[in-house]
Order: C-alpha cells, then sequence, then structure tokens
C-alpha cells in the first residue's frame, strides 16, 4: 500500500512512450492496494444514487446534462482526507468514483430517449425503463473491456482523454496535498466561479459572436455568416488538455458548416434566406454531421477489424479450453473472456425476454429487434470510446439518432409501425443509447485506472454494481416526474433531446421526410477526409457539436502549445506544460462542480439570473474582456512553473 507523500504521476503520463519504455503507474503491479472494501463500495452506491437522482432531474427538468465523473472524484478526495488514514486511498477512491460514475451515462442513456414514449402518448413502465438502462449499461461494459487494452494501453499518449485527464489529477492532488492540491484547487475555484457567475446571475454573456458588431450583424443577416466562442473556463481547460492538433481538426468541422455549407445554403434556398445561421446548422449542416460520424464510425470498425478479430480469437481460445497468459501482470489484469461471453449471452437472452414478453409478442419482431441492438452496440462501441479519448465529448446522441431511424426503417419494412413501431424503435433505441454512453463513460474509468494502478478485473465487476443502482433510481425518478409534471403540456418537463428524437421518429413512422441526401453527404466526406489522413471523427464531431463549443477548444489548445514551446530546456517546458494540465484540470472540475449546483437552484426555482443584461451588447463586450484576462491569467500562472516542480 501506498504511502500518501509518495503519490505522483510518472513524467510519462501523458506523452507517448518512447520505443522499449514501459509506463509505470502510481501504483505499481507488484503492490496489493486497497480497492473493492466495504467503504468504497457503500460510498460509491450512494454516489450512484445520489448523482443518478440528480442528474435525471436536472436532465429532464433544465435540460442539462453534467458529467458526475469529477464531482464525485472531488467528494471522494475530500471525504478521504477527513478520515486522514496515513495510508493511500487511491485505490479505494477510484472504486468510489467508478461505481459512482456509473449514473451520469445511464441518465444520458436513459434521457435522450425513454421520455419520448410519454411525449408520443405511449405507455412507459418501471420494468421498461429501468430493463432498457440496465441491459444497455451491461451490453456497453461487457463490449468494450475486450478493447481495454488497445485504448488505455497500446494508445497511451496518442488520446488526449481530457476527462479521465482531469478526473486523475483531482484524485492524485487530493491523495498527495501540498502545492498541487492548492493549485488545483485555486484553479477550481477560480473556473468555478467564473462560469457560476455566468451560469447563475448572466454577470457576463455565456456566449459571444461576430454580431456583438454592427457589421458582424449585417454579415449575418446577409451571408448567413457568424463566428461564435462560449466563453466558459470549462472549454478553455478542456482545449487544453487535448491539445491544438485535434481541436483544430474539430474546428476545421465546425468552420466548414459555418463558413461554407450554411452560407452556401442561406444564398442558394429562397426559404433558409429567411432562417437564422443557427437553424440552417440544425437544419442542413448537424445531419451532415450524423452522416459524417456514422461513416467515420464504420472506418474506425474496419480499420480496428484487427483487434475485434483478435477479441474474439481470444474468446474462441478460452472457450475451447486454451489457457491465456497466467502471468498478467495485476494492472492488466481483465475478467476472463469466458465470463464475458457469458455475461453477453445471458444478456441477450434477457434482452429477448423482454423484447418479446414485455414490448412486441412477436418472436419473428423479438429477434429482429435483437440483432438491431447488438449489431448497433457492438460496432459503435469502439466510436464512442474514440470520441470520449479525443474530446471527452460522446455523440451519443447523434449514433442514437442514427439507429433510431435505422431500426424505424427495418421496423417499418417488416411490418411494424405505427404506436407499436415508435415504442419498439424507442426501446431499441434506449438500449443502444445506454450501451454506447456507458462504453464511452467506461474507458474514462479504465484509463484512470492506468494512469493511477488500478486492477481493471475489479473495476469492471464492480461497474456492474453502479449500473444496477443508477439504472433502478434513473427508472424510479423518472416515473415520479412524469406523475408530478408531465412531459406534455403547460409546466411539462423540458426533456429536450427526448423531444428531438420524438420529432424524428414519429414521421418515419407515420409517414413523413428524413434528410438522406445530407446523411448521405457526410458520409462521403468522412470517406473523402480518410483518403487523405484527416481523422474523420474529430472532424465529423466538429460539424456536429455547435461552433461556439469548439473554437475555446482551439484557445485552449493554442495556450498549451505556447506555454509549451517558449524555452529551449524541455524539462522547464514539460513543467510549464505539467502545471498547466493541473490548472486545466482545476477548471474543469470547478466548472462541472459549479454546473450542478447552478442547475439546483434553477430546478428549486431561485431565480437570480440577470436576463436582460446577459441579452444586451455590453454583457457581450464584458465576456470578451473577462475571457481574455482569464485566458491571459492561465498563460502567466503556467508560465511561472519552475523545473523543480
Amino acid at each position: 500500500m501506498e504511502e500518501k507523500k509518495n503519490i505522483s504521476l510518472p513524467e510519462n503520463a501523458y506523452r507517448e512512450l518512447k520505443a522499449g519504455e514501459e509506463y509505470q503507474p502510481v501504483m505499481p503491479a507488484q503492490s496489493t492496494p486497497a480497492e473493492a472494501t466495504p467503504y468504497s463500495v457503500t460510498m460509491g452506491i450512494i454516489m450512484a444514487i445520489i448523482f443518478s437522482a440528480a442528474a435525471a432531474f436536472l436532465g429532464l427538468k433544465v435540460g442539462q446534462v453534467f458529467e458526475a465523473a469529477i464531482p464525485i472524484a472531488i467528494l471522494a478526495a475530500g471525504i478521504g482526507s477527513i478520515r486522514g488514514k496515513k495510508k493511500s486511498m487511491l485505490g479505494e477512491n477510484v472504486i468510489i468514483q467508478s461505481i459512482g460514475a456509473s449514473s451520469g451515462v445511464i441518465v444520458a442513456g436513459a434521457i435522450f430517449t425513454l421520455p419520448a414514449l410519454y411525449i408520443l402518448g405511449l405507455e412507459a413502465h418501471f420494468y421498461q425503463v429501468f430493463l432498457s438502462s440496465l441491459l444497455g449499461g451491461i451490453l456497453g461494459i461487457v463490449l468494450l473491456i475486450p478493447f481495454r487494452k488497445y485504448f488505455v494501453k497500446d494508445m497511451h499518449g496518442k488520446y488526449p482523454f481530457p476527462e479521465a485527464t482531469a478526473t486523475t489529477e483531482v484524485l492524485v492532488s487530493g491523495e498527495k496535498g501540498g502545492k498541487q492540491t492548492i493549485t488545483l484547487a485555486i484553479a477550481g475555484l477560480i473556473g468555478g466561479l467564473y462560469d457560476f457567475a455566468v451560469s447563475s446571475f448572466g454577470a457576463w454573456a455565456e456566449n459571444i459572436s461576430t454580431k456583438m458588431t454592427e457589421w458582424g450583424t449585417a454579415i449575418a443577416d446577409k451571408f448567413k455568416v457568424e463566428l461564435s466562442l462560449n466563453t466558459g473556463a470549462t472549454l478553455l481547460g478542456l482545449g487544453y488538455i487535448i491539445g491544438l492538433k485535434y481541436a483544430v481538426i474539430i474546428t476545421a468541422g465546425s468552420c466548414l458548416v459555418w463558413f461554407v455549407i450554411v452560407p452556401l445554403v442561406g444564398y442558394a434556398s429562397a426559404e433558409a434566406s429567411t432562417m437564422s445561421a443557427m437553424q440552417l446548422f440544425q437544419m442542413y449542416g448537424r445531419p451532415i454531421g450524423i452522416g459524417g460520424i456514422a461513416m467515420a464510425g464504420l472506418i474506425g470498425i474496419i480499420k480496428q477489424s484487427g483487434i475485434i478479430k483478435q477479441a474474439v480469437r481470444l474468446a474462441f481460445n478460452e472457450l475451447g479450453g486454451k489457457k491465456g497468459d497466467e502471468t498478467v501482470a495485476r494492472t492488466q489484469r481483465d475478467i476472463s473472456m469466458k465470463i464475458i461471453l457469458s455475461i453477453i449471452i445471458a444478456t441477450l437472452v434477457a434482452t429477448v425476454a423482454f423484447f418479446q414478453f414485455g414490448i412486441l409478442g412477436n418472436w419473428f419482431h423479438t429477434i429482429i429487434a435483437l440483432l438491431i441492438v447488438f449489431v448497433i452496440s457492438f460496432l459503435f462501441t469502439t466510436v464512442a470510446a474514440n470520441a470520449i479519448a479525443i474530446v471527452g465529448s460522446n455523440p451519443v446522441s447523434g449514433m442514437t439518432l442514427m439507429t433510431l431511424i435505422l431500426s424505424s426503417l427495418v421496423l417499418v419494412s417488416i411490418g411494424l409501425n405505427g404506436k407499436a413501431g415508435m415504442t419498439a424503435a424507442l426501446i431499441i433505441g434506449g438500449v443502444v443509447c445506454t450501451a454506447l454512453s456507458m462504453a464511452g463513460g467506461f474507458i474514462t474509468d479504465l484509463k484512470i485506472g492506468y494512469w493511477l494502478g488500478t486492477t481493471p478485473s475489479t473495476q469492471q465487476k464492480w461497474k456492474f454494481l453502479g449500473t444496477f443502482v443508477s439504472a433502478a433510481t434513473v427508472a424510479g425518478v423518472m416515473i415520479i416526474l412524469n406523475k408530478t409534471y408531465g412531459f406534455v403540456g403547460e409546466n411539462a418537463l423540458t426533456a429536450p433531446q427526448a423531444n428531438a428524437m420524438a420529432a424524428v421518429i414519429e414521421p418515419l413512422m407515420e409517414g413523413g421526410e428524413t434528410p438522406w441526401i445530407l446523411y448521405f453527404a457526410g458520409a462521403v466526406l468522412a470517406l473523402v477526409l480518410n483518403w487523405i489522413g484527416v481523422p474523420a471523427l474529430a472532424f465529423a464531431l466538429g460539424m456536429f457539436i455547435p461552433m461556439s463549443l469548439n473554437v475555446p477548444l482551439v484557445v485552449g489548445g493554442a495556450i498549451a502549445w505556447f506555454i509549451s514551446s517558449r524555452s529551449k530546456d524541455e524539462a522547464l517546458n514539460k513543467a510549464r506544460f505539467d502545471r498547466g494540465t493541473l490548472l486545466a484540470s482545476g477548471f474543469i472540475a470547478g466548472g462541472a462542480l459549479m454546473g450542478v449546483v447552478a442547475a439546483i437552484l434553477k430546478f428549486a426555482g431561485v431565480d437570480l439570473y440577470m436576463a436582460d443584461w446577459a441579452a444586451s451588447n455590453s454583457a457581450e463586450w464584458l465576456a470578451l474582456a473577462m475571457y481574455i484576462a482569464l485566458a491571459i491569467y492561465f498563460t502567466v500562472h503556467t508560465l511561472k512553473a519552475k523545473k523543480e516542480e
């Protein structure tokens, strides 16, 4: 068990390894850290219940979905320091975070699709919401495990893993104490209060754009060209960790949509000329992005086919009685493939029973629905993990939209349409959405474990418990909220994602138009990008995500490049970059935590927001000034780092 004073991330934690170099985690493979203890499991369950209820409440009532991993890590480290144990609690805190973080991913999977059942006037029982979340979550876990080594070990230093980086820094700083904790706490306080001032008080504008000037407004109105930027500290920190390379690729996707496609459509169509740039983006840009994400996913699947074949071969070898390497280090020990296959089979059998006796009542329709769920979940697991590894944002809504469209087309073709078809498609979408959400979230947990030296099989086993608890909590909260507020009518719950899904699926099941040509255009673009060597998934994500959320990534990435290349002394550059990573993690952690507080206040009806001021031109200019001041603080404070740090 490691002493707290020795806790520190190795210098090669975030960079690519040199030939023959091995990464040695904080808790070495030969150590035996306390991990799944009564304390850590109990705390993990409590965190899962609290954050599942909070995330479901806020996501449906306010329309805000927050990632629970960072707030849970902060609480775990804080409670651990209060306990005052002399020995390291790092292993236990990772398990608390892993179990508890099931809440955010299960909530995202459920609220994106299942409330659409209520919105469309269909029945939704507790067992339907619970089982779709539970079965999807389990599928996401077991389908990801065979790819753990590829993403967290083989690709070490090649993917930035922004959320995992921030969470790891929180856990390590909380364990280590001293200067790092103070630096992280100050950055978290600055980033949190900065974002809180915007989200809760409207102290300055959250987003600024070229429309804050007269010439910018004229250009936006006439040519539909608009540049926008979110002024939050969280996205600035996220861009720093992602780095300039991926930030530029992602934002290039935004530039193509906002500076080329949107203006061209606005110019070519008389109807489009009356729309705003944002409306044109939602109607034309996003569908192209969805097509690009889908094709980039297929390209990724083909490129990673060797990894997939290797995992399948290992499974058959184990089933055939052939033993694998029994000398695997503790820090690389996964659940055996035999157990994984057994869980997959059991989950698919349970899914068949759920679909047949709880939804469809037709064996042919049930088998088709099962094939849709398994094939899409299996194929797009790596896509979700890739997206999280690159930008820390899972394009699960885009992939779920594609799932709903494809499943609706298939179900209609076999004679299942109308209300029965909509119910089936939404439940299928719920299972797939949760599976992909879990795969993306769980790769974050496993990367944290890899950096710190947790036993992967321990994380994997207890993740199932977190999934069960979170699924039950989300189902209960959703039923209560529907009975209390409802999803339609006056004062109804917002549920923006589910409303979007309902708007898409209804015309598919009852006749209507789908933008196939735009999906196809995005797919072709992804093929071209892959051909010329540009990462298609990152580019397509930029097309799908609003520009205001992508431009700050370039600002953060530019700061990372600037501070890590100012000196000819590589050791000094490294010290500065590490200080910046700590500050960026603080911005992300503080923003995430205060985002929860802001959403709770909004839900409780505490309205301190100065709407008129926040919408004014003066608020935008103040936002620009505050953002520049924040960026300068970030840069100057980082450049003060010394080599001995």
